[in-house]
């Protein structure tokens, strides 16, 4: 009898932990991670069904692999952080070999981290383009109150983290959309970025792109030297709505004739679409709260529900 509660708790010990809501980013992926454990609970059930552990291998060889995999989290190694703003930090990953991430455009990874004993998941989507070898990057802001963030502020150069995915994306077809207008909010600037390189990167590319890029403060800009390199192509246009600030008399002269102070309202929102040099298919990232009110004030200038993506 002894033995049969002992194998009992073995059993019970190898069974997967049902996820907390914490852990489920929120972001519509393909596998979610319930369906995750929906799958790893079925195969213990099977194995234990059959008494069998050697059943149970097949997910633990998976993680060992370092591809990344929508289904199991593969630890990746950070081989540089950058502090990019007082909150805001870009880290680099190292991919083996010459290997690459080979997302889809727009294509987001879910992040694990584990705080105060509780595991956390969130999606970020990576900056660096889809082809990129040997490394992806990725931009990320940490809150001052965020689970996550108290996760990240820990990194340093040489840590393991662990990340699965590609999921959603944006199926984005060269020249399909005359334009493209990007609604992006600090680092929902993240999704676009991939996008603008690959369209500066074909020649035969031929969309027109405004990105418009609300940030608090000049400051917080990200990645000034990249977007003053995009914004040199001759069909990138990008404006900046900086909410804090209440002049343009303090900004560099190249910022002040595409830089609006305030919030991106109805209003400017009604000016940018008709600068738009064709009929606009609009982006839309940044908290739920930004991309609401995009929507609205989209909707209000006469822009249809199908000519928009939301990230």
């Amino acid at each position: 009898l002894q033995t049969m509660s002992g194998n009992e708790d073995d059993w019970l010990a190898l069974k997967p932990q049902e996820p907390s809501p914490s852990q489920c980013c929120g972001s519509g992926c393909k596998p979610c991670i319930y369906d995750v454990y929906e799958k790893e609970l079925a195969q213990w059930e099977r194995a234990k069904a059959k008494q069998d552990k050697s059943l149970l291998v097949e997910k633990k060889d998976q993680s060992n692999n370092s591809e990344l995999n929508p289904d199991t989290f593969t630890a990746f190694n950070i081989s540089s952080v950058e502090q990019l703003t007082e909150d805001t930090y870009q880290y680099k990953f190292e991919l083996p070999g010459n290997s690459s991430l080979q997302l889809s455009l727009g294509q987001h990874i879910v992040l694990r981290g584990v705080v105060n004993g509780l595991e956390v998941q969130r999606a970020y989507t990576p900056i660096s383009p889809g082809n990129a070898e040997g490394y992806f990057e990725v931009l990320m802001k940490c809150y001052e109150a965020g689970l996550m963030s108290q996760y990240i502020k820990t990194w340093k150069k040489g840590d393991m983290i662990f990340w699965r995915g590609p999921f959603g994306g944006f199926p984005y077809r060269p020249n399909k959309h005359g334009e493209l207008l990007m609604l992006a909010s600090g680092t929902g600037l993240a999704p676009m970025l991939p996008i603008l390189q690959s369209i500066t990167d074909d020649e035969e590319d031929e969309t027109f792109v405004t990105l418009v890029g609300c940030f608090c403060t000049f400051d917080k800009i990200y990645l000034k030297p990249l977007l003053q390199d995009l914004a040199r192509y001759w069909n990138i246009r990008i404006f900046y709505v900086l909410s804090q600030e209440t002049s343009l008399e303090k900004l560099p002269w190249s910022y002040q004739e595409n830089t609006y102070t305030g919030r991106l309202n109805e209003d400017l929102m009604e000016t940018i679409i008709n600068s738009c040099r064709r009929k606009p298919f609009v982006l839309i990232c940044g908290s739920s709260e930004f991309n609401e009110d995009m929507s609205r004030y989209l909707k209000a200038a006469g822009i249809e529900e199908n000519s928009c993506f939301v990230f």
